[in-house]
């Protein structure tokens, strides 16, 4: 499973906002590896650099410093909607009678590929294949007299998932989706203002979490200061459940809650809903090591980090020879043999999405000598695809979609196999499950969609929303 997009803005005449957004974007490289930009507005022009791989790889002192301006957003990258390759980089730039507009998106709009060959239709091109591209067009294209008139109509056509901040030459908007699959938060700095996917990267930047940017809420931040429309209201929430499963980093907060004690909480319910007679605890690291704290603290059974990570690997273009590429996750894990040798011990995971890299971490460990293999898995089994933001998988390829829990323990190598129930997920989270996306579970899509070759076709027109 891949990460989603990380997007960041920020509005504070006289300082030096590029660099800003460089600690902004690298606080949410965790979100997205594939590609990097930065937009810069001063009060007439807007500059932007793009390009692909990490943060720290894109942005140097002699890029930033031609970013000048007194507002910036930025974007961390990997694709949904739209190849992985340069010219999709975000933030993506279109020109309007208003002025240019630069935007930046963390999500994926199902109905992109019918509003693409509408706005073609009216005389709009196009430079790349990504949906974020026919959000701007959407966006420039749409009547009204300002950028926020012309962004509620725009809310009303477009379906699927969106947090956006967006640049013009004198203002930073930031705009999350009417059911609010997709987080974005609202912070205070030295007398500017922050927007972001996560409030870990307010935090990085010494900047005040305010709140939380509602469903259907489209801010407005200019000299005025900010402003707030509620343009559109949703039947029902959607967050995705992933974002308190994996996605954010645990010292973020989401929907009030610091996410490492929900990832704990999660650890604590594994252990009562799949108790083990065992002699070590370990977690996957990174996402799954709280979780293995709760069950461990839960279970009373010793926790011990018997897998340790090499944080680099995947993040580098230089790819691998083949010889090193068939040693799989052995490049990513080394298991501590001295620690779990001859011991039955509870491995706890985030997920197990296809199936094709848990046989690898359990054969690492029983070449470590393990004697017992117990895997409890924080997520309930996934049995359907995400169509909103997350590269998960088609259905054909999940593996729970088509093998039951013992045949799934069988396949990976495991002794026992244990995943959270859909309740045990939401009680260890803490809010109203109503809150939640859990179509990757149920299949009870937050929008009406049919599955065909797995595909997502909706059910109604664009205009219908």
């Amino acid at each position: 499973m891949r990460e989603s997009c990380g997007i960041f803005g920020v509005y504070a005449p006289g300082d030096e906002v590029a660099r800003l957004a460089f600690f902004g974007i690298y606080a949410l490289q965790h979100r997205g590896q594939e590609s990097s930009g930065i937009a810069t507005a001063d009060g007439s022009r807007i500059r932007l650099h793009a390009a692909m791989g990490l943060v720290a790889q894109v942005f140097n002192e002699a890029t930033l410093d031609q970013l000048r301006g007194s507002i910036a957003i930025g974007h961390n990258r990997y694709s949904t909607t739209g190849s992985s390759r340069t010219f999709n980089a975000q933030p993506v730039m279109v020109p309007s009678p208003l002025g240019d507009v630069a935007l930046a998106h963390n999500g994926n709009i199902v109905n992109a590929e019918y509003l693409r060959r509408e706005l073609e239709e009216k005389g709009c091109t196009f430079s790349t294949s990504s949906d974020s591209e026919v959000i701007a067009n959407l966006l420039v294209s749409s009547p009204g007299k300002d950028l926020v008139q012309k962004m509620k109509h725009a809310m009303g056509r477009l379906q699927g998932a969106y947090s956006l901040v967006i640049l013009t030459r004198d203002k930073l908007l930031g705009v999350r989706d009417p059911m609010g699959v997709r987080p974005l938060c609202l912070g205070s700095l030295d007398g500017g203002w922050v927007l972001a996917s996560e409030s870990c990267a307010l935090d990085h930047l010494g900047a005040q979490f305010l709140r939380e940017v509602d469903p259907g809420e489209v801010v407005l931040i200019d000299e005025a200061g900010v402003n707030s429309f509620k343009v559109r209201k949703a039947r029902r929430r959607a967050l995705c459940i992933f974002e308190f499963i994996y996605f954010a980093r645990p010292d973020s907060m989401i929907g009030g809650r610091r996410l490492y004690p929900a990832r704990q909480a999660m650890g604590v319910q594994l252990a009562r809903e799949h108790p083990v007679d065992a002699d070590l605890v370990i977690g996957i690291p990174d996402s799954a090591t709280a979780a293995g704290i709760g069950y461990s603290s839960a279970s009373g059974i010793p926790f011990s980090e018997g897998l340790l990570k090499n944080r680099y690997v995947g993040r580098t273009f230089i790819e691998p020879e083949q010889r090193l590429r068939d040693l799989g996750v052995k490049l990513k894990f080394n298991p501590m043999p001295e620690v779990l040798s001859g011991k039955r011990v509870v491995v706890v995971d985030d997920s197990i999405v296809r199936g094709t890299t848990t046989p690898q971490v359990i054969n690492l460990l029983r070449r470590a000598g393990t004697s017992e293999v117990h895997m409890c898995i924080c997520a309930p089994p996934i049995r359907y695809p995400c169509f909103f933001g997350v590269d998960m998988a088609s259905r054909r390829e999940l593996i729970a979609a088509h093998k039951t829990v013992p045949e799934i323990a069988e396949f990976i190598g495991a002794d026992s196999l244990g995943y959270l129930s859909i309740d045990g997920l939401i009680k260890a989270v803490g809010l109203p499950k109503e809150s939640f996306c859990l179509a990757c579970f149920t299949g009870d899509y937050p929008m009406p969609v049919q599955l065909e070759m797995d595909k997502l076709a909706l059910e109604t027109l664009p205009d219908a929303g």
